[in-house]
């Protein structure tokens, strides 16, 4: 029983001590005067009656009512019941408050809320208070019991106030149990008062409902969350009794835990300042004071007027985890408003009655009751009992809960775990015998049914109202309770002039009656009801809020099948097995599933006493662990670590006699040995396994090595932190979980326990108690042990590695590595130690580890309630224990560092060139996948070759790769990547985020311009400063100081040690004197110009920057067919020059100019009227310009004199020369470099004067006029009258288009601007289109005033794939030479009609952009790393922001122009930028398109030596060869103009004679450095260096060719791979490519690779090992396939699947070799061919038409229509072309001569085996060793001497021979193992050869009979 009423208060307004104008709360007087013992009267109440402040009032208010809280510091709830009403002040107060009167007045006034009152005026009425303080919540009875009081006083009743308080205050009622209890004070009253029946559930009578209806269903979910998630709640109201009510319902809700914060429904003005407390909190405060409240920055304000609630910006509320939140949701949507469902129903039913406010209050805190039940299902399992007596103490296991529910990433619940209110609910319903309610059998009985319920709102429904009706029952035990009897005071009763104030009562006559009744108590018995305590049920274990379907980790039996698989093969010894799985399981580890298979696995291994393990089973054991531990997140929610951690320090293996390693020194690596809340929750379930194992039945013990060492994680415990059980529970049904009858739980025995305890003896109980506190102690140190384990690492020079961890450092850099090494002390040695601080490091660690023991001991063993003495012994033992593990770990680490390291695959070392040396021995790295999807499985299929596991090699030459794949699925294939050093063109440090087999440490990500990428991961034993070395030697390489070190230097000199470098000198003194002498005279002879042109000087080559290998000129001489005297030097050259012109004569250009007849070698003027152009000697010395060739072709009539002056005009000197000349229209191309400010450019600048000569003083510039009028002159057209230039002649035939394009007219305008607009409108021609740039510009080209004039304002619409329109539009006035300059550096010039040459401004990339696109498509065709969406768009955007193909078009654009023009007969003049780099690709490009002969090897051999070589491109420059060319960087000027070729090529395939092949081979040794063609920037510097005219016999020694051409050369003779088979091309041929992008392809050499050999194109090391011979092969047993998988990316194609003709010539070789005839040269062959299928041909009388190779179909574009096919009998080789015109007749025609001709080259190897089958049957052969018997179908042939076998009777492929000669005897035979069951004995035979012995079994004994006497007769007869 307890008192209804602890005191009564009468509370009076007072003035304020200091004067100011508010009053004070005074207490008038208060019953019991003396506070009672057990509730000391609360402080404050003055403040709480008026939480608004005293003031007073100008007119009678009426009387209010409302209850505040108050909290003592017991944490004690006091509610304060208060009834105001108001009493004219006395006049002595009213002086006193005079000023205070008057301002409330004017207030009053002001508001405008006075009403009439019979109060004189200028009367004031102060508030005066009555309080019940009591404990016990009964809001209506304090409301009666004040209101009976008050209608007493106002109403002048005949009851004394005193009998009535005294009453009240001795009243007493019961606390729970629903008992019923009639009560009266004595003035003829009567209340009923009803007591819960469970004091636990909340009594919330209707605030729910008004809390809902006031803020609506959101608001309070969010309200709800901020409370539970410890967020500070402030209510507004202008009623405090709704402040009151919104405060106690929101508790109400968060039943079924207790709000443990700061709790004030109505807050006084006074005490605003607590709302800025740091603390979380719900407080009421009334809305006048809202404005006091806007500063709040982190309070949630709910208006509960306004019904708003507001959320600061700062302010975060977790939400309930989904799909919790939605259901919750619409669950209370369909309590509060049925009708929502129905609303849009065409008939509605009619609307049911809706639940009464009370039954809705309820029915919402249903909905929560049924929230926490699922929000806290299964709770009891992860609860842990660490002490039962003297009283229980309990702990939750946190992440186990949130792991089992899956919620670990989720913030509500994990918050709402860490707050106090959930500690609080652990502590009071964790108690495993106490009284039980609702919410205890709804988490027990109710899970399933709700689960079962979640899909269906009706049911949901049901059950809320179900549950409502129990709340409500709760409390309101007895409905049909009898009416209250109160008097109440009549209406408007305060506005009676009352007669006097409140009495003064008499204290006496109250503590009299209170005595009284005490008095009577103290008698009686105490009605205690006795409380019914039962043993908590637990419920079905728990399961995860949200079923995720795991996908990629899906639990799949499987999975498991395969970790258990590879544990057993691990224990069985079984390595090479368990290796082949391991990456399997490495992968299956990633579930959950899979990680409790795995510690279950190894668990029953360590109770078969398997735990000392050999090193490899160690390793494999160390690697599973790691595996699994490397995804545990700190808090181990799955239990994993917990598993694990017994098995750590059961697992060891031997390093030496008495020293062992555990694999804990092996798995630290991992955050979660260093949280403490993990070793917490460890160390609370290992306690609670032995307390239970302490008082459970002998019977159930547990076997002892459960309950000592390994803490009871046997399976047969129950660990009931919920891990171990629950795993069992997710792999079983549900079913299956409930407990056997044996496995009582922990809490089941306490439960029994505790209820046994009260009738313990004293000393029974103390021994118990002591017993308990025994066993933390005991657990207490094995965890100090334990955790020492886990915490010093094994090599103290790791300490900085490994200590900075969460827990014991810093809690962020916590390291989580996957795998550590499989003897984390076998390596310490690569860790960089820093000697002499190990000692200091040591005591560091020790110390670090001591403190967190010691922190975890404590907190531990205060909580476990172990006794201080204990304690302190532990604290003394700690460092002890540490110290002494120290001491083991040194000579554990001794020990394992002298371990072999791991078993690594053997390094493979690369195949070198000769002369080629190893700078750097393997570095053991992992080479990574990067963006291509090629090599990594992927999309294109294939296996996963990267990651690849081996060494990365540096040479003199290369940068190279060999490894095999770690996915030992794959097999043993070799994996090479390799590219010269000189190709470097970005090296970056990575860091590595994929692990692939072991720990690694950094990266390097080596990029090079032949399109190759090494992403490489380092190995863990190679060091930090061995991967420096690496860098910096590799730097070395990539850029000597000197052009002399690079490889095609030190190759040679490398692979010829015994010729020493005097020797060189030696042969040829003469020449070597003669470079000297020759750079030497050219300094003397350049004098002045030489100074002044210094500006314009390329830099000397020391500076140099890039390309590849080697000089080109050395194996050139003058062919057979020149005529030397031509060009043999005349007497008018200085005999000291003689032997230089010599030499110059024999150098390509020459050759090339004799054979386009350019003139002959002579300083005189005496031929000049023969021929038009001459050879001059005047750059001999390279004087003129160091850039040109020493040999130029000028116009006959310039003097050598006068070309200096022209020099002057162009850019380095570089002045026009001709290069070239149109055999059929005799128009000459011209190159030069561009225009220097003045010159040119001047003469066509508007002068005052009439001629632009006279106006010129410049000197040279008239030279420059001359120059160019003596070209204009030279040409053969321009001689004669000016009729010859009408060019109308022109037929479209040369077009490449059958019918002509239709003409658009198109009005050019001359102003530039709006030339730009007219671009984008009118169709382009082909002026038109070539002007406009930038990325949308489809070329770059003439500006479109020229263009006009040239097309004669008549402009074509070119063809819609970009080939070039008719040329009929060239005007019939036509200029006799074009100069097609830079747009640039032309501008401003306004062209002259009088001039008989032309400007032609066209915009050009620069260098700089050819470089910046060049940088982007490497990384389009080789990312380093894979996109975030690896789709075929993302590749082809990439490649088109590169704009390289955009580049490719523009050049091809302006080629074919130039062509036009030449074809047309007018010359050309190329001069754009310095004349070295697009330029030379203009000028190249032309000549390959119009001259067939450069489509030839020879000729374009030629046609590279002239223009780039001789012609100067700046090779070293562009591809930073040297140091001094490091920051300019690569430039692909020739790659791009190789790229052109390629574009040709592929749109003319049989117009080339060398294949695609020989263009990449050019690609990629032009920067390989392998060769000293492509080394230097010109001629001179060539010769500087003493290169270019060595001996002959220098290169006849047996050294590497220094060559490029020399390589092709030889390598040309030994196979075909340069050679293009479908050449066939059309002696007049000028090529007309298409240029637009659309027919562009990428050039596969930017994308293929071959891993199995790295690139293909040092052909020595291309060429893998032979196959093996059939006859070798057959007699391995099991039958060789010949089938063959070709991989994508590792295979080359072009070997495994060779084309027809290679296969053809290829079989040709071997029958030749067979039948041991020399081989013939395949060229030979081929010719030989050829030549009889013409004859074929004719013979036909088809003529031409009708040949294989050669076609007459008109010229249009031969192309893509040849295909090679391989035939089941023999290849036949067809060609189709896609010609308009050529008929169904002609085309089979051609193949019938093809099949003709292709069959006699099958005729010499057609083999006849199908007749010899002398006798044939099936016979069972026994395979080579270890191989079983199979049926063979086996033929004998007598003729070939031979026992052939096949597979079966009909194959025609034979897998195997025996050659007769080598039998030596045929004998009986016996059965071996695996040998036929059902044949006789007598049936085998053996057949012994000089080799082997082979087992035969014929079907039966006659024919094994047969058999012998067959095989005897064909050796007797031979």
């Amino acid at each position: 029983m307890a008192r209804l009423a602890d005191y009564f208060v009468l509370v009076a307004f007072g003035p304020h001590p200091r004067g100011s104008g508010e009053g004070q709360g005074q207490i008038l007087q208060r019953f019991p005067e003396k506070d009672w013992e057990d509730n000391p009267f609360p402080q404050g109440i003055e403040l709480f009656c008026q939480p608004s402040g005293w003031q007073l009032c100008a007119e009678r208010n009426a009387p209010t009512f409302f209850v505040a809280v108050l909290t003592d510091i017991n944490s004690e709830r006091h509610y304060c019941a208060c009834l105001t009403f108001w009493e004219p002040v006395e006049p002595a107060q009213d002086a006193m408050c005079a000023d205070d009167a008057t301002g409330s007045e004017e207030a009053t006034e002001d508001g405008g809320s006075t009403r009439p009152s019979p109060a004189t005026p200028g009367q004031l009425f102060a508030p005066k208070t009555l309080v019940l303080v009591s404990k016990l919540d009964h809001a209506e009875v304090f409301r009666n019991s004040l209101g009976l009081i008050y209608t007493v006083h106002v109403e002048g009743l005949s009851v004394s106030l005193e009998s009535v308080i005294g009453n009240l205050l001795t009243c007493t009622v019961p606390l729970t149990g629903g008992s019923q209890r009639t009560i009266s004070l004595g003035a003829g009253d009567r209340q009923v008062i009803q007591t819960p029946l469970t004091d636990s559930l909340p009594v919330s009578c209707c605030s729910v409902a008004l809390l809902f209806r006031q803020l609506g269903i959101t608001n309070v979910l969010s309200l709800f969350c901020a409370a539970l998630t410890e967020h500070k709640i402030l209510f507004l109201s202008q009623s405090y009794q709704r402040l009151a009510d919104a405060c106690r319902g929101l508790l109400a809700l968060l039943f079924p835990l207790r709000y443990s914060f700061t709790y004030v429904p109505i807050l006084p003005a006074q005490l605003l300042e607590v709302l800025s407390t740091p603390t979380p909190f719900i407080i009421g405060v009334n809305a006048a004071f809202q404005a006091e409240t806007q500063e709040l920055l982190d309070v949630i304000i709910a208006d509960l007027d306004g019904g708003t609630v507001t959320v600061p910006e700062c302010v975060h509320i977790p939400l309930l985890p989904e799909p919790l939140q939605s259901q919750t949701h619409s669950v209370l949507s369909m309590v509060l408003d049925p009708e929502l469902e129905l609303a849009d129903l065409a008939f509605p039913p009619p609307t049911t009655p809706s639940s009464s406010l009370k039954m809705q209050d309820k029915e919402l805190r249903a909905v929560f009751l049924r929230l926490f039940a699922q929000l806290l299902q299964g709770y009891r399992w992860c609860l842990h009992i660490v002490r039962i007596h003297p009283e229980p103490v309990i702990r939750f296991h946190k992440a186990a809960f949130l792991g089992q529910r899956g919620l670990v990433e989720d913030d509500f619940l994990m918050k709402v775990l860490e707050g106090m209110a959930f500690a609080g609910f652990v502590s009071e319903r964790g108690v495993p015998y106490r009284a039980t309610d609702l919410f205890d059998e709804l988490v027990a009985h109710e899970v399933a049914r709700m689960r079962a319920d979640e899909n269906h709102p009706q049911r949901v429904l049901r059950h809320v109202r179900e549950l409502a009706e129990q709340l409500y029952r709760n409390e309101n035990p007895y409905p049909a309770v009898t009416m209250h009897k109160v008097q109440r005071p009549a209406e408007a009763s305060h506005l009676r002039r009352q007669p006097r104030p409140f009495p003064r009562l008499d204290e006496g006559t109250v503590q009299w009656i209170v005595d009284q009744a005490m008095a009577k108590m103290q008698g009686a018995p105490p009605a205690v009801r006795a409380e019914k305590r039962t043993t908590v049920p637990s419920g079905p274990p728990m399961a995860a809020i949200l079923e995720r379907s795991g996908g990629l980790h899906t639990n799949s039996a499987r999975r498991l099948e395969v970790v258990r698989n590879c544990i057993s093969y691990v224990f069985e010894g079984k390595m090479l097995e368990a290796k082949k799985l391991l990456p399997a399981v490495l992968r299956a580890l990633k579930g959950r599933a899979a990680r409790r298979c795995l510690t279950e696995e190894l668990h029953l291994h360590v109770q078969q006493n398997r735990a000392v393990l050999d090193h490899q089973q160690f390793d494999f054991v160390v690697r599973m662990m790691n595996c699994c531990l490397q995804d545990c997140t700190s808090m181990d929610e799955h239990g994993v670590a917990a598993a694990l951690l017994p098995l750590v320090t059961a697992f060891c293996r031997k390093l030496s006699p008495g020293v062992t390693q555990f694999a804990y020194s092996c798995v630290q690596e991992h955050v979660v040995w260093s949280t403490p809340q993990f070793w917490e929750a460890m160390f609370y379930g290992d306690v609670q396994t032995h307390i239970r194992a302490l008082y459970l039945e002998p019977a159930e013990d547990l076997a002892p090595s459960q309950v000592g060492g390994l803490g009871g994680v046997g399976l047969g415990a129950v660990w009931h932190c919920g891990v171990q059980l629950t795993w069992r529970c997710s792999i079983q049904e549900e079913g299956e979980a409930l407990q056997r009858e044996e496995e009582r739980s922990a809490l089941d025995v306490a439960s029994e326990q505790r209820r046994l305890w009260p009738m313990l003896s004293r000393e029974k109980q103390q021994e118990l108690v002591q017993k308990e506190e025994s066993t933390v102690f005991s657990q207490a140190i094995h965890y100090a042990n334990r955790m020492s384990y886990l915490l010093l690492p094994l090599d103290s020079s790791k300490s900085r590695l490994l200590r900075d961890r969460a827990g014991l450092g810093d809690l962020e850099s916590a390291s989580n590595s996957l795998v550590t090494n499989s003897m984390a002390g076998s390596m310490a040695g690569s860790y960089d130690t820093e000697s002499g601080f190990e000692d200091a490091e040591t005591s560091d660690v020790a110390g670090a580890v001591v403190r967190f023991i010691n922190r975890f001991v404590d907190k531990v063993c205060t909580e476990s309630g172990v006794t201080s003495d204990h304690l302190k012994g532990l604290h003394v033992m700690v460092p002890d224990i540490v110290q002494m593990h120290i001491e083991t770990l040194e000579a554990v680490h001794r020990e394992s560092k002298r371990l072999p390291p791991i078993q690594k695959p053997k390094l493979l070392r690369p195949r070198l060139l000769p002369g080629e040396e190893c700078v750097l021995e393997g570095l053991r790295v992992y080479l990574l996948p990067d963006g291509r999807e090629a090599g990594a499985g992927g999309s294109v299929g294939g296996p996963a070759l990267l990651p690849a596991e081996g060494a990365v090699f540096l040479t003199t030459y290369r940068v190279i790769f060999t490894g095999m794949p770690t996915d030992p699925l794959v097999g043993e294939q070799v994996v090479a990547r390799s590219f010269p050093v000189a190709a470097l063109t970005k090296e970056k440090r990575i860091s590595v985020q994929t692990h692939v087999d072991q720990f690694l440490q950094d990266g390097l990500q080596l990029r090079s311009c032949t399109f190759q990428l090494l992403k490489m991961a380092f190995d863990e034993e190679v060091g930090s400063d061995s991967a420096e070395l690496f860098r910096k030697q590799l730097h070395k390489l990539r850029y000597p100081p000197d052009i002399r070190a690079t490889f095609a230097f030190t190759g040679g000199s490398a692979h010829t040690p015994g010729r020493p470098t005097r020797a060189v000198k030696d042969k040829g003194p003469s020449l070597r004197t003669l470079s000297r002498n020759l750079v030497k005279n050219a300094k003397k002879t350049m004098g002045r110009q030489y100074i002044t042109r210094k500006k314009y000087n390329p830099p000397s080559w020391e500076q140099r920057g890039q390309p590849p290998p080697e000089d080109q000129e050395d194996e050139i001489s003058v062919s057979d067919e020149l005529e030397p005297s031509t060009l043999t030097p005349t007497s008018a050259l200085k005999p000291s020059d003689r032997m230089t012109m010599s030499s110059l004569v024999e150098r390509a250009c020459c050759r090339d100019y004799q054979r386009l007849g350019l003139g002959t070698l002579s300083s005189s003027l005496s031929r000049a009227k023969s021929e038009p152009f001459r050879i001059s000697p005047v750059n001999r010395m390279y004087a003129i310009c160091r850039s040109y060739p020493g040999l130029l072709i000028v116009p006959q009539s310039v003097q050598d004199n006068a070309l200096q002056r022209v020099s002057r005009c162009y850019r380095q000197n570089r002045f026009p020369v001709v290069c070239w000349r149109s055999g059929r229209s005799r128009a000459v191309l011209l190159r030069s470099g561009g225009l220097h400010g003045k010159g040119v450019v001047g003469l066509f600048k508007t002068q005052n004067a009439p001629s632009p000569g006279q106006s010129q003083a410049d000197s040279s510039s008239l030279e420059q006029e001359k120059y160019l009028q003596a070209v204009v002159s030279s040409m053969p057209r321009y001689a004669d009258a000016s009729g010859r230039n009408t060019l109308s002649g022109f037929s479209s035939a040369h077009l490449g288009s059958h019918a002509p394009s239709p003409r658009a007219r198109v009005t050019t305008l001359s102003n530039p601007m709006a030339a730009s607009v007219s671009r984008r409108t009118a169709p382009r021609g082909k002026w038109g289109s070539i002007r406009a740039s930038g990325r949308s510009g489809v070329s770059s080209g003439l500006g479109v005033d020229v263009g006009s004039r040239l097309a004669g304002r008549d402009v074509l619409t070119p063809q819609p794939n970009g080939a070039p329109p008719d040329p009929g539009f060239l005007r019939p006035q036509r200029a006799a030479l074009y100069i097609i300059g830079d747009k640039a550096q032309l501008k401003g010039v306004r062209p002259d009609p009088l001039q008989q040459w032309e400007l032609v401004p066209i915009e050009v990339f620069e260098v700089r952009q050819v470089k910046a696109s060049f940088k982007k498509l490497l990384k389009a065709c080789v990312p380093g790393c894979a996109t975030a969406e690896p789709s075929p768009t993302s590749y082809l955007r990439s490649l088109e922001d590169s704009e390289w193909l955009s580049q490719i078009h523009k050049l091809l654009r302006v080629s074919v122009l130039v062509v036009e023009l030449l074809d047309s007969g007018s010359s050309v003049l190329v001069s754009l930028e310095d004349g070295w780099d697009i330029t030379t690709q203009v000028v190249s490009l032309v000549q390959l398109l119009s001259d067939p002969f450069y489509r030839t090897l020879e000729g374009f051999r030629l046609l590279v030596e002239k223009e780039w070589l001789s012609f100067g491109h700046r090779f070293s420059h562009r591809g930073a060869h040297t140091l001094a060319g490091q920051s300019s960087g690569f430039t692909p000027i020739f790659l791009q103009f190789l790229d052109c070729v390629h574009q040709v090529h592929l749109q003319f395939p049989m117009e080339f004679e060398f294949s695609q092949f020989y263009l990449k081979f050019l690609s990629y040794h032009h920067v390989s450095r392998r060769f000293r063609t492509f080394l230097l920037d010109s001629d001179y510097e060539r010769i500087e260096l003493g290169l270019l005219y060595e001996e002959k016999g220098e290169r006849r020694g047996p050294q590497a060719c220094r060559s490029v051409w020399e390589y092709v050369e030889r390598l040309s003779k030994k196979t075909p791979v340069f050679y293009n088979y479908m050449y066939a091309p059309e002696d007049t041929e000028v090529l007309r490519p298409y240029s637009n992008v659309s027919n562009l392809k990428v050039w596969d050499f930017y994308t293929e690779e071959t891993l199995a050999e790295g690139p293909p194109y040092d052909w020595e090391l291309a060429q893998g090992p032979p196959e093996p011979p059939e006859e070798e092969r057959s007699d391995a047993g099991a039958p060789q396939s010949r089938r063959r998988v070709v991989w994508p990316c590792y295979d080359s194609r072009p070997r495994a699947q060779p084309d027809a003709i290679s296969r053809l010539l290829e079989e040709l070789q071997r029958l030749e070799t067979e039948l041991g005839r020399p081989p013939e040269r395949w060229k030979d062959t081929w010719d030989r061919v050829k030549a009889a299928q013409r004859l074929e041909g004719r013979t036909d009388g088809r003529g031409p038409s009708g040949s294989l190779l050669v076609s007459s179909v008109p010229h249009h574009r031969r192309s893509l229509g040849v295909y090679l096919q391989e035939g089941p009998v023999g290849s036949t080789l067809s060609l189709s072309l896609d010609s308009d015109q050529s008929s169904g007749s002609t085309a089979s025609g051609s193949r019938q001569a093809a099949r003709r001709s292709t069959s006699t080259l099958y005729s010499q190897f057609q083999t006849a085996e199908s007749e010899n089958r002398s006798y044939e049957g099936t016979l069972y052969k026994k395979g080579a060793f270890m191989k079983p018997w199979k049926a063979r179908w086996f033929v004998l042939d007598k003729t070939k001497h031979q026992l052939r076998y096949y597979d079966h009777r009909v194959d025609t492929e034979c897998k195997g021979v025996i050659d007769l000669a080598e039998v030596e005897s045929v004998a009986p035979g016996t059965p071996t193992m695996g040998a036929p069951k059902t044949v006789d004995e007598k049936a085998f035979f053996d057949v012994k050869t000089t080799r082997r012995v082979y087992n035969f079994c014929a079907q039966d004994v006659p024919s094994a009979q047969q058999w012998v006497d067959r095989i005897q007769s064909c050796l007797s007869d031979a």
